[in-house]
């Protein structure tokens, strides 16, 4: 089944991408959760005509991404967390990266940060998705209290 992606799906493709799924998960999931439509030759001409008006805006948003990315490479984050010797009480997840990177002045959403779950202290890297087109690796180091 062909489906144009009105929104971002991980692990499938970004928004406008015409995509090719099994029909259950088409017809069942993203169609139902407004996530997709189906890719009828007329719903593909409004895409291509809609892609073609939107290609000059798109340079700006890429450009202010790459220029988000610049000062995110420039911040030092320390994430403090308690600990008993390396080993930390609880965990570090992406949630705790978005609150760091907020208090710092840059405000991005925790779905946007890839870091896995950290249980215990060092330093660690964090992928932040900021444009389809723009990935930031990301440091940080998670101290003991």
């Amino acid at each position: 089944m062909e489906l144009i992606l009105k929104q971002d799906v991980q692990n499938l493709g970004f928004k406008d991408d015409v995509v090719n799924v099994k029909n259950g998960y088409g017809r069942n999931f993203l169609i139902p959760q407004g996530f997709a439509q189906l890719a009828t030759s007329s719903a593909k001409k409004v895409l291509a005509e809609n892609l073609k008006q939107r290609a000059h805006k798109e340079a700006k948003v890429v450009a202010d991404a790459q220029a988000l990315a610049e000062n995110l490479k420039a911040i030092e984050i320390k994430i403090t967390a308690k600990a008993g010797g390396e080993k930390l009480f609880g965990s570090i997840t992406n949630i705790d990266i978005a609150d760091a990177l907020a208090k710092n002045g840059q405000s991005i959403d925790r779905k946007f940060i890839t870091s896995g779950i950290v249980k215990r202290t060092g330093k660690y890297s964090a992928t932040v998705r900021l444009h389809r087109d723009v990935i930031v690796d990301l440091p940080y180091e998670i101290i003991a209290e």
